[in-house]
């Protein structure tokens, strides 16, 4: 069992072997949570919504700082993690659903306990009169929730877009974005707020020093982005909508093949955890609505139904959908777009349905690089030859189950989002791959 602790003062008591204390308040070498940007400026969440912007923290730190490695199946961690809120006795009644939201997001088994917040309850909720937002709008800087940042500002909304960044590519690329947005559809219609959030580095004024090594598989990260959207929505009212614009293919992400259930079918906002949540949200009485305008659509149907299309072609080379946009530095590559992760390949997919994929955006091309369905560069390969390998099967209703529950009464819409989003993939490698990858995949 790892125990977690999250403090929120300076501890001065080394604590036992078995924990690591995540510190969000205390002296910069000595915290082992590094956080900053303009997220909460001049903004005031309401005490609960704060509390679940700190659980969001803590439960992404921890499952970076955990290895899975170290585990006796190399994959499952038990985690008790013991976190300060305003309302313990609120947060316990809520605890159990909250629990198995993590267990299916993180696929890990959680212990939760909450205590007292010693630094007292915070001020009521005060709205700032300059932030007259329409809505909040998760913005990582991918072509989706860029897509969905232009829909509803092109339907009048009034936007704060809110992005969560730990290095400098997703920083640079939703301030990019950002200003795109603002010369497009002018300044008062988009405003960026970012949180900076990671495990410190290892530093041995720490209570408990952290190690060099973070696990990658991050599955987490989700609850931490939702945290911080919601409370930023709840400082500007207890109605304010948070979009989450996510296609609905990646959003079941059925495994490709066996072998990739796991860390590779992440469930980001997956309906049964979307859903899991959602009961959370209500038992904590935090009533900001949670809208996926994409929930039902693939990524090509996004793009191509978005209001403001040429716009959207004019800057999606600008955003970045990669799984790991810093790796390819490592092959003497230009940061941004791999091309061979599975994002990346769903991506180009749905650009090729509007007409606008380009094999020169991407380190990459795997329509026709032969070293990237060359089973010898495994990395590179694995998930081109997966799709191959999906796309050679026909597909069945209990497809969509393989990556979770569907919520009852919608296995037939995800199945269909699912059958269209495999004909995007499919008629991308068909109209322009190589032979070798058009024998893949027949």
């Amino acid at each position: 069992m790892s125990v977690v602790q999250v403090r929120t003062h300076n501890g001065q008591v080394i604590p036992p072997a078995t924990e690591v204390v995540l510190d969000d308040f205390g002296r910069e070498n000595a915290s082992t949570i590094q956080v900053g940007g303009n997220l909460l400026r001049r903004l005031d969440p309401s005490p609960v919504a704060a509390d679940l912007l700190r659980l969001g923290g803590a439960v992404y730190c921890t499952d970076k700082i955990l290895l899975r490695c170290t585990t006796s199946d190399q994959w499952t961690r038990e985690i008790e993690l013991e976190v300060p809120v305003s309302d313990p006795d609120l947060w316990s009644g809520t605890s159990a659903d909250l629990r198995r939201a993590l267990d299916f997001l993180s696929g890990d088994h959680w212990q939760l306990k909450f205590v007292g917040d010693d630094r007292g309850q915070g001020e009521a909720n005060q709205l700032p009169v300059d932030h007259d937002r329409d809505a909040v709008c998760l913005f990582s800087g991918g072509l989706d929730s860029l897509a969905g940042a232009v829909d509803a500002i092109a339907g009048g909304k009034k936007l704060l877009l809110v992005g969560h960044y730990e290095s400098g590519i997703p920083h640079q690329t939703q301030k990019v974005l950002a200003s795109s947005l603002r010369r497009q559809f002018g300044d008062s219609m988009a405003e960026l707020r970012q949180l900076y959030l990671r495990p410190h580095p290892p530093h041995s004024d720490q209570a408990r020093p952290l190690s060099e090594k973070h696990e990658i598989t991050t599955r987490a990260r989700s609850l931490l982005f939702l945290a911080a959207g919601l409370a930023v929505a709840s400082s500007l009212g207890e109605d304010c909508p948070l979009l989450v614009p996510e296609n609905g293919f990646i959003g079941v992400n059925v495994p490709l093949i066996g072998s990739r259930v796991g860390s590779l079918s992440t469930r980001t906002t997956h309906p049964h955890f979307m859903a899991m949540l959602g009961r959370v949200l209500d038992s904590l009485g935090i009533t900001n609505p949670v809208e996926n305008p994409y929930r039902l659509k693939t990524k090509g149907e996004a793009l191509e139904s978005c209001a403001e299309g040429s716009f959207l072609r004019s800057v999606a080379d600008m955003s970045v959908s990669c799984s790991h946009p810093e790796s390819v530095r490592w092959r003497k590559k230009d940061q941004g777009d791999c091309g061979y992760c599975y994002p990346c390949l769903i991506r180009r997919a749905a650009m090729h349905r509007i007409g606008e994929d380009q094999a020169g955006d991407y380190a990459w091309d795997a329509l026709t690089d032969t070293d990237v369905i060359d089973p010898e560069w495994e990395k590179t390969s694995a998930s081109i030859r997966a799709l191959a390998a999906n796309l050679r099967r026909g597909t069945q209703p209990s497809d969509i189950l393989r990556n979770g529950p569907i919520p009852a009464g919608e296995i037939q819409d995800f199945l269909g989002v699912y059958e269209r989003g495999r004909a995007e993939l499919k008629r991308w490698i068909e109209d322009g791959g190589g032979a070798g990858l058009r024998t893949l995949i027949t």
